[in-house]
């Protein structure tokens, strides 16, 4: 999946979620996804390739790495929490898919019951 692709794909899937929304407080070079006020996705170019960046589990975030060479820690973040996809590999469009969403459900969980704006035990689970 190169670029271009890569990043296009995430955005779609982020259409898709309630309650996410764009913002540029780093400036128009960072895209900050966030579900209520809390970052879940960020894309940028600074690193002179188009790169999407998740939260993941700790131990999901290791296997991923292990298992693909275009995943490795999240770029200027915490190394344990997240992950960045490369536009250089072998990432399937399910795989990315699934990946955004699980950093949503990740921060959707943190949140308080009443501004969660899904479940995050039930939602997309039907459908993998």
């Amino acid at each position: 999946m190169n670029g271009d692709t890569l990043q296009e794909r995430a955005r779609a899937r982020v259409q898709e979620l309630p309650g996410a929304n764009l913002d540029h407080p780093f400036g128009p070079d960072w895209d900050v996804y966030k579900v209520r006020a809390k970052v879940f996705m960020l894309m940028t170019e600074v690193t002179g390739e188009p790169i999407v960046i998740l939260k993941a589990g700790p131990e999901d975030s290791k296997a991923l790495q292990e298992q693909h060479d275009d995943i490795t820690p999240g770029y200027h973040m915490n190394k344990k929490h997240w992950i960045t996809l490369h536009p250089s590999g072998d990432l399937q469009t399910q795989l990315v898919d699934d990946l955004v969403t699980d950093s949503y459900l990740l921060v959707v969980e943190n949140l308080p019951h009443a501004k969660r704006p899904v479940d995050p035990a039930t939602f997309g689970r039907n459908n993998r």
